[in-house]
Formats: structure tokens, sequence, C-alpha cells
């Protein structure tokens, strides 16, 4: 499945215990899901979104024993909210898992450098930024941050979890709006890391801090209180990459392997 939504009323992806009361992106494709199958179904995502982050192109998996040829996506969304469309549904190869065979995810974050703020329309799209932004500044600077890393001085750390990933690439752009885009595309993200890369550049583009500074925090290791994690409603999931057909399950097994640099 190929989804989009609107993450702005939603605790994130994960679905959550029912006793939480928490709506959630997981938990309304299993809802509509499981009714239209008559049976309770579990939904996978290619990776999962934190609370108010929003997606164009994220990339979901049911198993079931088959599909039946009623549930169509257009049945499927006319029983979604509003904020959730399931936008294609194709039947999946041998091998296929939407998390663990992905080779990539992609990610935009959108500011608005314009004193005036930005347009009301897209506000909840669009971080205001009350300095001018040097972009050429903040795409050097975010140059010493690609490659195979240890991100932990990114990430919000999880117990027993890699904090080392591979960003293929990172850069900031002028959309037609006038807004500074950033994009980054990396094999995977830990909790908090895009925000967080956010939060290291946007003071080196307003002049606050060196072009150096990114790269040195990444070499110090550790988390720095300097640094701010963004928030979550500028960011959205763009698309996800996968190789392919035959690749999937040699994928899957690379991908489930505890990550160390240089493994």
């Amino acid at each position: 499945m190929l989804v989009a939504y609107d993450g702005r009323g939603f605790h994130g992806w994960a679905a959550q215990p029912a006793a939480a009361g928490l709506r959630t992106v997981q938990g309304e494709l299993e809802r509509v899901l499981g009714h239209l199958f008559g049976t309770a179904v579990e939904v996978q995502c290619a990776g999962r979104t934190d609370a108010g982050v929003h997606a164009t192109g994220q990339v979901a998996h049911v198993d079931v024993p088959a599909w039946p040829a009623e549930v169509t996506v257009e049945r499927v969304d006319r029983a979604l909210p509003d904020d959730v469309r399931v936008l294609a549904l194709t039947p999946a190869a041998p091998g296929f898992d939407a998390r663990f065979s992905a080779v990539w995810r992609r990610y935009v974050y959108r500011v608005c450098d314009d004193g005036r703020g930005p347009d009301p329309l897209v506000r909840h799209l669009v971080l205001p930024w009350p300095r001018a932004l040097d972009l050429e500044a903040m795409t050097r600077a975010a140059d010493r941050l690609v490659g195979e890393h240890d991100f932990a001085p990114f990430c919000k750390k999880r117990p027993f979890a890699s904090t080392v990933r591979a960003i293929h690439e990172l850069r900031w752009d002028r959309d037609d709006n006038g807004l500074a885009v950033m994009t980054v595309r990396a094999d995977a993200f830990c909790h908090s890391m895009v925000r967080s890369l956010v939060g290291v550049l946007l003071p080196v583009g307003d002049g606050r801090r060196p072009v150096s500074w990114p790269g040195d925090v990444l070499a110090g290791g550790q988390k720095d209180s300097a640094v701010t994690t963004m928030p979550a409603y500028p960011l959205v999931l763009a698309e996800v990459g996968y190789p392919p057909d035959d690749q999937f399950a040699a994928r899957q097994s690379q991908t489930r392997n505890v990550r160390t640099l240089g493994s």
C-alpha cells in the first residue's frame, strides 16, 4: 500500500493500546481493513513516523491468505477518515516487507525565513524562522554528515538499538514559493534524527554557528544540549526506495542485523 496522511490528528504511526485512547495511522488502517476482511489484520510500514509527522509516500504491507476482489482502493478510501488515504494497492512479490526490504527513505522539511511568516494556508506544514537563512552554508555544513556514521548525537536512544545509519543525500534548496526545503535520504533513521538534523543546521544558516559545528557535534559522539529537536509538523515522509523484486529477501536479512560502523 502507498499511503498518505495528514499527521496533525495522529499520535504517530504505531498503534497504541486501546486503553490509551490515542489515534494512530496504523490503528485506522487496521480498523478499516479488519472490518472489510471480517478478521483482524496487522499493517506494517516502511517507517514509523512520530506524532504530527505527515506522509505523501509511506509504504505499508499486510499479510492475508487472499485479498478479496471487492476490497478495492476506492472502497478502502471511502471507509477511511479524511486525513488518511491509500493511494495504491498492489500484490507484493515474494519476500517483500515494507520495513525490512526498504533500502532508503526520503524526508523533506520546510522552513519559511520570510519575516512575514508562511502562507496561512500552509502554516501547518512550514516552520516559521525569524532570521534569513544561507542555504549554501547549510548544505556545506550538511556535507560532513553524509555517509555512514553513528548518529547518536542526533537520536533519541532506545535500549539495544543501533544508532548507525548511512545518509545518502542531505541538502537545502529554495522551492518555487521561496521556502527553504531540507531533503534528506538515508537507509534508515533513528527516533527524532531528522528533526535534530534540522536543529543543528538552522543555526548555521542564520549565522549563529560556524559551518563546522554540525560535523563537530557528530564527532563528539554524544547529545549536545545546544542542538534543538525541531517541531514535527513540517516533516513529511516523501518516498521509500526498494531493490529489485528478486533482492527483497536478501535485503531483509541485511536490515535485520544489528549495525555497527563498518559492518
